[in-house]
């Protein structure tokens, strides 16, 4: 089991969160999130759907040898009703096979931090060496919820999806019970084989802190899961970090201005386990002086602040003078030199 703040990856609650377990249909959140991924990178092309994509077993979600639909549709079959043709078809439709689309699978898992997955499968069917950690899937979950489109997919208790051939539009339900067991509820995703028993990974947000939960071989996951969603909001905080009033004078070198106003424009929010809000150090890193020309609305610092040492955010500070150099008049010799350069060809 894993529990952690999803903004900041800080662990709340964590058992075995490092062993080697099978994921089941949580597999899924990575396969829909590549989905989404392709499709905002090339459009939501349709999919003609083949022997190949449906010649799986499990979960379905009704797919037919011929049948055409979008691939966003496909990730509403993923998500929704956990259908292994679904993510079978994306996989296909996105990498040509399923080979180079597990390739991209472990390429994409690397990037977020999941050290200790692999995958083998699209839709996370038991296969040897399909494997990752309630740590890895928390990564996972929290990676997958900051995509818009992910997250208004699985947070959905039903989804309707519209078939291009044969034209019609079909209606899905979530299995994701949490979604109607649990105030604030907003994904993700189940699983469940034999051989990795029930798997789990929500996510839920109250008071704008979001919370990730992972359970791998869990029976009594929906209790789980609340109680440790409970354990997690009752331990964090939310806190506002705005700089927008701030108001500083740098000096100008060599400008028209001797110095210039600037002032922060942006702030963040940060969550946090109870009590180490009251640790955040703030820093004004400024320039000690600006070089003409300055520009209005240059960037001529920052607000950090810092956790333990570690920096968790920022806002910048920007220039609200523009000033303009001053040239400095030649002297005799600077002006022979600019004239021979303008009037003589070096060859």
């Amino acid at each position: 089991a894993c529990l952690l703040i999803s903004d900041s990856g800080e662990i709340l609650f964590a058992k075995n969160e490092h062993e080697h377990l099978p994921m089941a249909s949580t597999t899924k959140i990575m396969t829909s999130l590549l989905t989404l991924e392709n499709l905002e990178a090339c459009g939501n092309k349709e999919v003609e759907i083949t022997d190949e994509m449906v010649r799986v077993e499990g979960t379905s979600m009704g797919l037919m040898p011929k049948d055409i639909l979008n691939l966003d549709g496909l990730v509403k079959g993923m998500l929704l009703c956990s259908g292994n043709d679904a993510a079978t078809a994306s996989a296909i439709a996105i990498g040509g096979n399923i080979e180079t689309f597990i390739k991209m699978m472990n390429e994409k898992a690397e990037q977020i931090g999941m050290h200790n997955t692999t995958f083998v499968t699209p839709s996370g069917l038991d296969k040897d060496n399909h494997h990752s950690t309630a740590y890895d899937m928390a990564l996972l979950g929290a990676y997958a919820m900051e995509n818009k489109d992910f997250t208004s997919i699985s947070s959905k208790k039903s989804d309707k999806v519209e078939f291009i051939n044969p034209p019609k539009c079909v209606s899905y339900r979530n299995h994701n019970k949490l979604l109607r067991l649990y105030d604030g509820c907003i994904g993700v995703k189940t699983g469940f084989t034999k051989a990795a028993g029930r798997c789990l990974v929500s996510c839920a947000q109250r008071n704008n802190v979001k919370l990730i939960a992972v359970t791998l071989n869990d029976p009594n996951d929906w209790e789980d899961h609340k109680n440790m969603l409970d354990y997690g909001f009752s331990n964090t905080v939310n806190v506002s970090f705005n700089d927008r009033n701030l108001k500083i004078n740098i000096p100008v070198q060599g400008g028209t201005l001797s110095e210039i106003s600037a002032c922060g424009i942006s702030s963040f929010s940060r969550s946090f386990k109870r009590g180490d809000e009251n640790k955040v150090k703030r820093v004004i890193e400024a320039k000690d002086y600006c070089d003409a020309p300055v520009e209005k609305g240059q960037i001529v610092g920052r607000v950090a602040y810092y956790l333990n040492g570690k920096e968790i955010g920022k806002n910048e500070i920007l220039s609200e003078d523009s000033v303009e150099k001053i040239e400095k008049e030649k002297n005799f010799f600077q002006k022979i030199i600019n004239f021979i350069r303008k009037n003589l060809i070096f060859n």
